[in-house]
């Protein structure tokens, strides 16, 4: 309280630096809103299994989900967001990854399930952000329009942060992703050639030993 205080003296003495420092503090609110509202999960849902979470939004709430398999199978998922009169609002068949935008129709509960009924044993590891913004009010004056055209510049702004953010997160897990497929691999790799060169070796030695037991002299007394 005392830091915001003392900032608010300082801009005081100069306009032009108070605007820059509140537009500062505008987009630093803006972001800091932005970040309670977006949520990263990580789930694992079992072989014929389906893990849902819910939301409660209002009419005219911006929702973005995102998600990605990391790990399980063939790093695929189905997926399905409904609203709450059970309509489907995105529905996908062994995806991988994926992101959706909508906006909600109706007040209520809004779900979303990742099914992994299609596999019989893997579990698969599901990591996915929910990002829900504020519902979108008709503004009551021109005041009360300017203000919110300014708040709609900042949180697009913030979104657009979020995003960078979140295909970073998102290049990390594919990375880890692909890094564990390059690990498996190589080290399957490795395994076979220590068996074929086994197998060398034993052939080797049942040949030689072959060799000199046919051409074994026997003599009989």
């Amino acid at each position: 309280m005392t830091q915001f205080t003392e900032i608010g003296q300082k801009v005081a003495t100069s306009p032009q630096t108070a605007a820059k420092k509140m537009k500062g503090w505008l987009v630093a609110v803006a972001v800091a809103g932005l970040a309670d509202s977006a949520r990263s999960f990580g789930v694992k849902v079992d072989a014929h299994e389906e893990e849902c979470f819910h939301d409660d939004l209002q009419v005219g709430t911006k929702v973005g989900v995102s998600f990605q398999v990391a790990e399980g199978g063939f790093l695929d998922i189905d997926v399905m967001i409904t609203g709450p009169d059970n309509k489907v609002i995105y529905s996908g068949e062994r995806e991988s990854d994926g992101k959706y935008t909508f906006s909600a129709h109706m007040d209520g509960r809004y779900r979303y399930c990742f099914n992994n009924k299609m596999s019989s044993v893997t579990p698969k590891l599901v990591v996915f952000t929910v990002n829900i913004g504020k519902p979108q009010n008709e503004p009551d004056t021109e005041e009360d329009g300017k203000h919110d055209r300014l708040h709609d510049m900042i949180r697009e702004l913030s979104e657009a942060l979020f995003n960078v953010k979140r295909e970073q997160s998102l290049m990390e897990v594919r990375d880890h992703t692909h890094r564990q497929i390059n690990e498996s691999t190589n080290s399957r790799v490795v395994w076979w050639s220590m068996v074929e060169f086994g197998v060398l070796i034993l052939m080797s030695v049942g040949q030689v030993y072959y060799l000199n037991r046919f051409f074994e002299v026997k003599t009989t007394v």
